[in-house]
């Protein structure tokens, strides 16, 4: 399973969201791997991502050429187009850097990139939903925001905050998007995105 798996939101705002992991597998391709998750970073970076990072950093807060020097076990990026993705897919099958890439998004949408990037899927994961009492959860509107950190480093309270701060004219949502996503230290969280649903929030 993987971590972006459970990003929610409409059709419309995920369609502008797709994360992509490039991770070893312990024991089997993890000694030596370094160079190639630094060249992930290094592919990543000519096609527009919104973010990318590490387990311990992200280029929100971190300059690129330290979040490449500290690639270890796992590398991630995230897009907000389709057309970047595809570019991004075709140099990683050029580079066949012997690890695996998990793209996640709209099963339909990735498909259709991976076809145009000249690739074939290999496994297809579902997000099962929320089970269990899913009435303590927060709105939707602030799921949409968290769910972005898989490991949960975006707290509903903080995104409820800064919405109060963009509708006061205190930050831009472009601003606050930002930083919303330097919590997510793995890179994944889209920053783009969540300046369009902080946006969105602050004018209800």
């Amino acid at each position: 399973m993987t971590h972006s798996l459970h990003r929610r939101g409409s059709r419309d705002s995920l369609v502008k969201d797709y994360p992509v992991l490039c991770m070893v597998a312990m024991g089997h391709n993890n000694v030596g791997s370094k160079p190639a998750l630094q060249e992930f970073f290094r592919i990543a970076s000519r096609h527009n991502p919104s973010n990318m990072g590490t387990v311990t950093a992200n280029v929100i807060g971190t300059p690129l050429e330290d979040v490449i020097a500290g690639a270890h076990n796992l590398s991630q990026a995230v897009f907000s187009s389709k057309e970047d993705l595809i570019g991004m897919l075709k140099d990683l099958k050029e580079a066949d850097l012997g690890i695996s890439i998990i793209v996640s998004g709209l099963v339909d949408v990735v498909h259709e990139c991976c076809r145009a990037a000249g690739l074939k899927r290999h496994t297809v994961e579902f997000s099962l939903g929320i089970w269990g009492k899913k009435e303590l959860l927060p709105a939707d509107d602030v799921l949409e925001v968290t769910t972005m950190c898989g490991h949960g480093m975006v707290p509903p309270r903080l995104v409820e905050s800064i919405v109060v701060d963009v509708r006061e004219g205190k930050l831009t949502a472009e601003a606050a998007g930002r930083a919303l996503a330097s919590k997510c230290t793995c890179g994944i969280f889209n920053p783009l995105r969540a300046a369009e649903l902080l946006d969105a929030m602050a004018r209800k």
